[in-house]
């Protein structure tokens, strides 16, 4: 997924936590036109940047595919991060310059790992009447940042945990571990409760970790949160406890070991310097234009159109970390 903001703010993220829970509120931003469906985006914020090295969370749905056309993100590119694509109702079909072609469907995981350079599009299917997902983005570390770009698809078995249901699909939780390989220790699982179900997790005390309500209400590390909201627990516990209100709640806990770096994120660029920032923009715009292919790979020839990358601010970025 793209960030179609046409004016994205330059964001220095920071792996700082917090003493205690907090809930984190999201704000809406429109995929595309004005008819377009609408993303609550719960990360990055400025008072929380990261968990772990979870950098970008985007909460969709459910969305009438009549009404709004569904996704449709044409062609743009990623540098330095991975993506995660995790869908609870519909279909989207990826394509991507490694020659990837995928149908991401629910409960299977599509990671793609950026690197130093990548393009891609996402397009709900003809067949799919409700959008209903996440997104999600992963800051890779300065020693991976430039790694091969690359895709990989996997569809983790569900298991039952006291009544709960629970999909993990990056890391290890209650005993299950996904097989994805990841460039930092990170958590990922869907977990959906019972009404008025009770659950502790037994976590990772170095890792911090956030509670993302896709239904139903869930008061998680003490912190009541109802469906689109975020709950961010910082590093130093060794218990997540979530307990569902009086509907079925889903949830999706996403945690990590604090990254320790600082990043600039803009745009689709997750980078260290403003100079990198330029140069990441000037070659995709001069991929879009034909005259390279060299960081972003060649464009499918399904591709009828690629997104133009925004305007830069008139000022100079921030160079930190």
């Amino acid at each position: 997924m793209s960030n179609l903001e046409q004016a994205p703010a330059e964001l220095v993220c920071s792996a700082d936590t917090a003493p205690t829970g907090k809930l984190l509120d999201g704000r809406q931003v429109p995929l595309g036109g004005p008819r377009s469906m609408l993303v609550r985006r719960t990360l990055p914020q400025r008072e929380q940047s990261l968990i772990g090295a979870w950098c970008f969370i985007d909460h969709y749905g459910p969305d009438d595919v009549s009404t709004t056309g569904g996704m449709a993100v044409a062609g743009h590119p990623h540098t330095g991060l991975q993506t995660v694509s995790w869908l609870f109702s519909g279909e989207v079909e990826h394509r991507d310059t490694t020659g990837a072609h995928a149908i991401v469907r629910p409960g299977e995981i599509n990671l793609m790992t950026a690197g130093s350079g990548i393009a891609h599009s996402e397009h709900s299917l003809p067949g799919t009447s409700v959008l209903h997902g996440a997104q999600l983005w992963i800051a890779l570390p300065d020693r991976d940042r430039f790694v091969d770009p690359g895709f990989e698809h996997y569809a983790p078995p569900v298991h039952d945990h006291e009544g709960a249901r629970v999909v993990v699909f990056l890391g290890t939780l209650l005993g299950h571990t996904s097989p994805v390989a990841t460039y930092t220790p990170l958590l990922g699982a869907e977990i959906t409760l019972r009404p008025g179900q009770h659950l502790r997790l037994d976590v990772e005390a170095g890792f911090e970790h956030g509670v993302l309500v896709d239904t139903g209400e869930v008061r998680a590390a003490g912190v009541t949160a109802s469906a689109g909201k975020l709950v961010y627990q910082p590093t130093g516990s060794t218990v997540l406890t979530l307990e569902a209100g009086d509907e079925p709640a889903r949830v999706l806990v996403l945690g990590g070991e604090p990254l320790g770096e600082r990043i600039v994120m803009w745009w689709n660029f997750i980078a260290r310097s403003h100079d990198e920032i330029v140069t990441f923009r000037e070659q995709w715009q001069r991929a879009r234009s034909g005259a390279e292919s060299g960081r972003y790979g060649e464009f499918p020839e399904q591709w009828a159109e690629t997104l133009p990358a925004p305007i830069l601010p008139n000022i100079r970025l921030k160079s930190r970390g």
